[in-house]
């Protein structure tokens, strides 16, 4: 029977910031990985993923719930572990070799043992010849093979991975899938298992036994989902295409919550995705170009757009109540249909209203600048406000996303040199 390497029991992180939001990151999340399992780790832009790698390693401390390796609490650095990151974190003055030894620095060896090894693992991952270049003589796939080696010399138990070909080309990326596929499906190397972070779901799919898709704000599971399709995958195959559909199905789909139309700013308020207004035009026309349905795996193939960058544009038209999102395929509702094919001024009395009603954020702006005897606010007031909710760089985000939407639907205007929000006579006469 396979033991579990490493257990995450009830985890937790939040940052308390002074005079902002206790900014809330992982919630309550439990997590066995166990030995022989490459595992992914999904979710939206923001949700995480990134801290609960460096939770395991023992990077960062949790700031409630265990984690064990080997079912014993982990205090400081994870000795069991071998991390990979995605900026390759090479040192630019060490040869191949000597950055690849760099992973046996704190072990007890002869000097001659760590090249040995050092060599060994320089051979294996493909760089036999290339012991004596420095990185900036290397491609980016070479120069990730060197951070994968460092990485595997320390002969880990657990491999950590944090997006590790995301800075790479898509022909080199593959390459170095499959060649590291190969090493672990052959048992090629000491490693018993490996966690990896990755914004794509093909990639997940292509090369996990599970994968774990998290939420956001703060992140929690909401799915473990097992890949059982024997390697090598193909992925043009049916099994592969609708479980990366059942993936992008569980990113997509969003918790309805009552809209609070109200001006109260203690409330919990809840991001919008930064999309500017133009982005939203533009992919709401192409969903209503292509049909009725449309396939958001095959979509997102089409332009060229990894999950990051993705995920936030298809929840801004949910958001909006411009489409819906059915077992992995997104459809306009009527009110797309109308925005698609309106005029310019239709297309913004409509973004007009959806935002009015369906943006609490938005609502709260108006309600201040109507309240005000002059219609004005200065845009610090809204990112003091905004602080209190999401932290200091978010909320500088949030109102800048916000102002787009705005000044778009003509709900308010902006003057960027004096920094104040604002109504026109026209919409504040509206409003009244």
């Amino acid at each position: 029977m396979k033991k579990a390497l490493i257990e995450l029991q009830q985890i937790s992180k939040r940052y308390d910031l002074p005079n902002q939001a206790n900014v809330s990151i992982l919630e309550d999340i439990n997590i066995n990985i166990m030995e022989g399992e490459l595992v992914s780790i999904l979710g939206p832009s923001g949700s995480g993923k990134s801290t609960l790698l460096r939770i395991i390693a023992g990077l960062v401390s949790p700031s409630q719930g265990l984690v064990l390796y080997n079912g014993k609490p982990i205090v400081g650095t994870n000795p069991g572990i071998g991390m990979v990151f995605q900026s390759f974190a090479l040192f630019p003055w060490l040869t191949v070799l000597e950055n690849v030894k760099l992973g046996l620095q704190n072990r007890l060896l002869r000097e001659e043992e760590k090249i040995r090894k050092a060599l060994s693992v320089i051979d294996m991952i493909g760089l036999d010849g290339f012991e004596g270049a420095y990185p900036k003589e290397l491609s980016g796939g070479m120069r990730q093979r060197v951070g994968i080696g460092r990485a595997l010399v320390m002969e880990p138990d657990i491999l950590l991975m944090d997006e590790p070909f995301s800075a790479l080309d898509v022909l080199t990326a593959e390459n170095l899938k499959r060649d590291l596929l190969e090493l672990w499906t052959e048992k090629k190397i000491p490693t018993k298992s490996i966690i990896m972070v990755t914004h794509s779901i093909e990639e997940a799919v292509y090369m996990s036994d599970r994968a774990i898709v998290l939420s956001r704000d703060p992140a929690r599971v909401i799915s473990d989902i097992s890949v059982s399709i024997p390697h090598w995958r193909d992925k043009q195959d049916s099994l592969f295409t609708s479980l990366v559909d059942r993936i992008y199905s569980i990113l997509t789909k969003r918790e309805i919550k009552p809209i609070d139309t109200s001006g109260d700013l203690k409330k919990k308020m809840e991001k919008v995705p930064r999309v500017p207004a133009g982005a939203l035009t533009g992919f709401i026309e192409l969903i209503d170009d292509l049909g009725i349905e449309v396939d958001l795996y095959k979509l997102a193939d089409q332009l060229s757009l990894d999950l990051e960058d993705f995920l936030p544009i298809v929840e801004a038209v949910q958001i909006l109540g411009f489409a819906a999102i059915h077992r992995g395929d997104i459809e306009l509702t009527d009110t797309g249909h109308q925005f698609a094919n309106a005029s310019v001024l239709h297309r913004k009395e409509i973004f007009r209203a959806q935002a009015q009603q369906r943006v609490p954020m938005m609502g709260k702006i108006i309600w201040v600048l109507h309240s005000k005897s002059n219609n004005k606010m200065e845009r610090e007031f809204f990112v003091e406000i905004f602080e209190k909710h999401f932290g200091a760089e978010e909320a500088a985000h949030q109102l800048d996303i916000l102002i787009d939407w705005g000044r778009y639907a003509e709900l308010f205007a902006y003057d960027e040199k004096a920094k104040v929000l604002y109504l026109e006579q026209e919409s504040a006469a509206t409003m009244d």
